[in-house]
């Protein structure tokens, strides 16, 4: 065991720390996280949807649900989300994605489409994953819709107040 020592001020606290290394000081080296085929797996959640995506390096092609991007999310917005990611990490057009989504809406697939890829582009390259947090794209979206409560409505509407 180590000795005790006490600290009276802050100062003292502070000199005493500073000899011993932090945690947080060297940065842990990540492995990159691939299967047999060479490809990156990871879960992207919004809303009520969850995709299952898989990334390796090829010609830019997205497929979701055995279907092209450009079929399935058929809005610019949407294609455009699903994008971001490349973009930001700049590895466009580098990457082949196939993915599969369940649930929710198109908006909310669409989201769950964009974090999957981020977390899939962070396990097939680790060096990602400040550029990709930053953005913000790693943060899985916790905002549902809010549950019905009785004697309401909706989950805040009330009824029509009738005076008679």
């Amino acid at each position: 065991m180590s000795e005790q020592t006490t600290a009276s001020s802050l100062a003292e606290l502070k000199t005493l720390v500073q000899g011993t290394p932090a945690a947080g000081d060297a940065p842990v080296a990540r492995e990159p996280k691939k299967d047999q085929f060479g490809r990156s797996y990871a879960t992207g959640r919004r809303k009520n949807a969850i995709a299952r995506v898989w990334v390796k390096p090829g010609k830019g092609t997205i497929e979701i649900n055995g279907r092209a991007a450009a079929k399935y999310f058929a809005r610019p917005v949407l294609r455009m989300l699903i994008t971001q990611p490349f973009l930001v990490a700049d590895r466009y057009q580098q990457f082949d994605v196939y993915c599969t989504v369940v649930g929710g809406g198109l908006s909310g697939q669409a989201g769950a489409v964009r974090h999957g890829i981020s977390r899939a582009l962070t396990n097939f390259e680790p060096a990602l994953r400040p550029i990709l947090k930053k953005a913000g794209f790693l943060t899985r979206d916790p905002r549902v819709v809010e549950r019905k409560k009785y004697g309401k409505a909706k989950a805040r509407r009330s009824f029509q107040f009738s005076k008679r």
